[in-house]
């Protein structure tokens, strides 16, 4: 007979304990409440969509530029709530960390997952937008978690990374949101790639080895429409297909080394 795994068991439930109670604090005493998951993301892209569309005219030549729009924008923000919420993580359960002994791994997997959950629910808005403006359901659908899991490789193993020095420095929350705010116009979420590109066909494929970036334009191609220039469709040598997934290999891999490694001081340093 097989013995059962109590201590993952145990873990699994405390996962989901931690999902919930984050989820539940998240939108409490708020008069929207749950809504918000839904409502900021789409509040950022009524805003972009009326500067960048119908003020500049950005997108024209793209097929659904809203919805290809409001995809960018989704993506950008589950990958901006996720490293925030990780990188916080440890010091905002530094309570918890002190009374009880558990893998410390699973408080910022469970900030993640909560992010993870708010993206799940603006991704089926996505998709109604997209049916709605006249996106035709397709085989390449089937492709979009794989490449949403990518994203959230990413975005868990700079939480490991950063999470596990934000419990002594605490100003790497900071400093990230101040990155995060330049980052946001380095990659194309508010612009079409092919502004960049007929700029600077080099600057445009240095952009698409940017893992983000290869996640938003393959999400776009797949969800949306496949005159999107994406990382495998652009760039002529294709061994730089690998840059990007062999950087978010690299994040996880070495973020989740750093965290493990630094994991027995945080009871003492949160």
């Amino acid at each position: 007979m097989k013995i059962p795994n109590l201590g993952s068991r145990k873990n699994r439930i405390l996962l989901k304990e931690l999902v919930k109670t984050d989820f539940k604090l998240r939108y409490q005493g708020s008069l929207l409440g749950y809504l918000w998951a839904v409502l900021r993301p789409m509040m950022l892209f009524a805003i972009l969509y009326v500067v960048f569309a119908k003020i500049l005219k950005m997108g024209s030549d793209i097929p659904h530029y809203p919805v290809y729009l409001l995809a960018g924008t989704v993506l950008w923000s589950f990958f901006s709530e996720c490293t925030n919420q990780g990188i916080q993580a440890i010091v905002a359960r530094g309570d918890l960390l002190r009374k009880i002994s558990f893998p410390k791994w699973i408080i910022v997997v469970s900030a993640t997952v909560t992010a993870l959950i708010n993206f799940l629910i603006n991704l089926g808005v996505v998709i109604i937008f997209a049916l709605i403006n006249g996106v035709t359901p397709n085989l390449g659908w089937l492709l979009v978690p794989f490449i949403i899991l990518e994203l959230y490789l990413l975005s868990l193993g700079i939480s490991f990374f950063l999470g596990a020095i934000n419990v002594k420095y605490r100003d790497i929350s900071s400093i990230w949101e101040v990155f995060m705010q330049a980052l946001f116009y380095a990659v194309p979420v508010i612009y079409p790639i092919t502004m960049v590109a007929s700029a600077s066909p080099l600057a445009a494929k240095i952009f698409l080895l940017n893992p983000i970036a290869q996640v938003i334009q393959d999400v776009r191609y797949f969800l949306i429409t496949d005159q999107t220039i994406t990382t495998w469709n652009y760039l002529e040598n294709r061994l730089l297909y690998l840059i990007p997934l062999g950087l978010v290999s690299l994040v996880i891999i070495l973020g989740g080394i750093y965290f493990r490694k630094r994991s027995k001081y945080f009871a003492e340093e949160a």
